[in-house]
């Protein structure tokens, strides 16, 4: 056990940080990482499936972290995409796929079901983390794509109870071989039994895991929060499971419930990193399960096989997608998300092998095909964002250099929250000022109140020429994507020798790298804010509001003069880490010397008037 994992370890700190660095994402570095160690090419590890088992799990605490960021009223507004969305995904793709291998590979009409059934459904492990790791899961195509795979999980419950119907075993050998607790009861009991759990896991969750949480936060014991946390994951799963049902169905429920109690933040904190560990070890296992024996001897045909499922299934998602009205940037991306097979086709396909609906070889090239489908989405993410940041046809979306007011004054680079607090200031205070922003809905917003934004990207060259770069003095850079900004300030610093520079840091990192880039003038976003926060904690503490402010004013002088010293040191992680220590004791030290300075001044003037 512990050579293999040794092995997924080591296989993934090599391939994971490569693909990262070459712009793959880190799903298609696990992927990768698991076709190298797999038993299909340098065989160090065996058969996949009991590890898959496992690694499921990871997408069991996907769906309860994903529970726990929406609201019940926030999927009660989704509840029409949820339906109607993955319910005519899930129809229409089954019956597309159903008739193209019923016809085209003269199957039983079972076998042929059973396959539709099976590749209807997408992989929400890679959907999910892909659409995460780019920041689009919460884009309309995202919540679309979210809203669908939820259906599906659902849809997962009734297919499991048809397939034992399409069977050519006999009765009794199918039922023997179900391994619900509800698999001889009536199909009301069963019905019952299904509602009765997802009531229970909601009310469970409200009346008695809240107060339980509670309990336990007020022993201050850390591990015992995470054990209880882990122990409520495990124990929705194995009731689903017993019951025949969808443990990630359940344990998004039991996310969902609890969104709304206080300890959301920490449960998201706890389960985080069983989660990323699980979910690495599904992708790996998913890589390593690649056939290439099999794949090599039907190289023709599996290709073929994966080129028809996504064109079948993108094509049907693209139809959706407009009697949907999601908006036309949009429908690339839902299209191509949801375009593959996921990992509940394994289930299905190990199920209908067992029931002799599928046989031994056509299984295997059914599961090669999901497999390969699921390598093929990183890439077809990776080449959406590419075309989407370099396609020329975006470019006419933008205002043509001729459209856009240069300023005098002042450039402003974003005009989000961070931006508008910016330039309303300069304004109001009579300078010209002229913004660009890149995103279009925050345009619209901003034009319907009246405010003059010119729809444009700031890296490139003419547009801060038709803002008035050459002659203004001073460009504001106040979006929140660190590499952006970055980019910005090499191209002002080419171009524009004389345009002053102001930034907004995303965090201490993106400062250092401003720092190396000479940009002197900076603000950390949440920095500000954060001290005026401590500041009024040291007040409701009983701290003086002279005390406490003079502390904040301190705390921060200290720490913008920490971080022109430790900008130098960034990269060199054990100098580094020694000079963090260090300038903290000095900040205690500071603060301990400034109180105690105080205090002595105090004293004098007591004993002066007492004098």
């Amino acid at each position: 056990m512990l050579l293999l994992s040794l092995i997924y370890l080591g296989a993934a700190l090599v391939a994971v940080p490569i693909a990262k660095r070459l712009g793959l994402g880190s799903v298609l570095g696990y992927l990768i990482a698991g076709m190298m160690i797999g038993p299909y090419a340098l065989a160090f590890v065996g058969d996949q499936s009991e590890v898959m088992h496992f690694a499921e799990f990871g997408v069991v605490m996907m769906l309860f972290l994903i529970g726990l960021e929406l609201q019940p009223s926030r999927l009660w507004r989704l509840r029409h995409s949820i339906l109607g969305l993955g319910g005519l995904q899930v129809t229409l793709t089954t019956l597309a796929l159903f008739a193209a291998v019923w016809l085209l590979f003269d199957m039983a009409w079972q076998s042929a079901l059973a396959i539709g059934l099976s590749l209807a459904l997408s992989s929400t492990a890679i959907v999910v983390q892909s659409l995460e790791e780019k920041g689009w899961l919460k884009l309309e195509a995202g919540q679309n794509s979210f809203s669908v795979l939820l259906f599906q999980d659902i849809a997962v419950i009734p297919i499991l109870a048809m397939l034992p119907l399409l069977s050519f075993m006999p009765e009794s050998a199918v039922q023997s071989d179900h391994a619900a607790l509800t698999a001889n009861w009536p199909v009301l009991a069963q019905v019952g039994a299904s509602i009765a759990a997802i009531i229970g896991i909601i009310l469970a969750g409200k009346y008695i895991s809240v107060p339980v949480f509670r309990y336990i936060a007020k022993t201050r014991m850390r591990e015992i929060f995470t054990v209880f946390a882990l122990f409520l994951v495990i124990a929705i799963a194995l009731l689903m499971q017993t019951l025949g049902l969808s443990p990630a169905l359940g344990t998004f429920l039991a996310g969902v419930v609890l969104a709304e109690s206080e300890f959301r933040h920490e449960l998201e904190a706890d389960i985080e990193p069983f989660k990323g560990l699980l979910l690495g070890l599904f992708f790996v296992a998913v890589g390593a399960s690649i056939d290439f024996g099999l794949l090599a001897d039907n190289v023709s045909l599996i290709l073929l096989l994966v080129l028809a499922l996504v064109c079948i299934k993108a094509g049907i998602l693209y139809c959706l997608s407009r009697v949907y009205n999601i908006s036309r940037s949009q429908r690339l991306l839902f299209t191509i998300a949801l375009a593959q097979g996921g990992e509940f086709a394994f289930v299905l396909l190990t199920l209908s092998r067992k029931l002799a609906i599928l046989s031994e070889a056509e299984a295997a090239i059914v599961t090669l095909v999901v497999t390969m489908s699921m390598l093929v989405t990183p890439l077809l993410l990776m080449a959406f964002a590419y075309l989407q940041k370099n396609s020329a046809g975006d470019a006419p979306a933008f205002d043509s250099p001729a459209d856009i007011a240069p300023s005098r004054h002042v450039i402003v680079a974003g005009y989000g929250r961070f931006g508008q607090v910016v330039g309303r200031l300069l304004k109001a205070q009579g300078y010209e000022v002229s913004v660009l922003d890149h995103n279009p809905s925050q345009i619209d917003l901003l034009r319907r109140f009246g405010s003059q934004v010119h729809y444009g990207d700031a890296s490139r060259k003419e547009l801060l020429d038709a803002a008035g770069a050459q002659d203004a003095r001073l460009l504001v850079i106040a979006i929140d994507d660190p590499d952006k900004t970055l980019e910005i300030v090499a191209l002002a610093r080419k171009h524009y020798p004389n345009l002053q520079l102001a930034a907004r840091a995303r965090d201490r990192r993106h400062a250092y790298q401003l720092i190396q880039q000479k940009v002197s003038v900076f603000n950390r976003e949440t920095f500000d804010s954060a001290i005026v926060l401590a500041v009024e904690a040291l007040q409701l503490l009983g701290n003086q509001k002279e005390e406490a402010e003079r502390a904040g004013r301190l705390f921060r002088e200290h720490d913008v003069e920490s971080m022109y010293m430790l900008s130098a040191l960034w990269g060199d992680d054990e100098t580094y880490g020694v000079a963090v220590r260090q300038r903290m004791e000095d900040l205690k030290q500071v603060l301990a010397q400034d109180t105690e300075a105080r205090e002595r001044l105090a004293t004098c003037k007591q004993e002066g008037r007492e004098g």
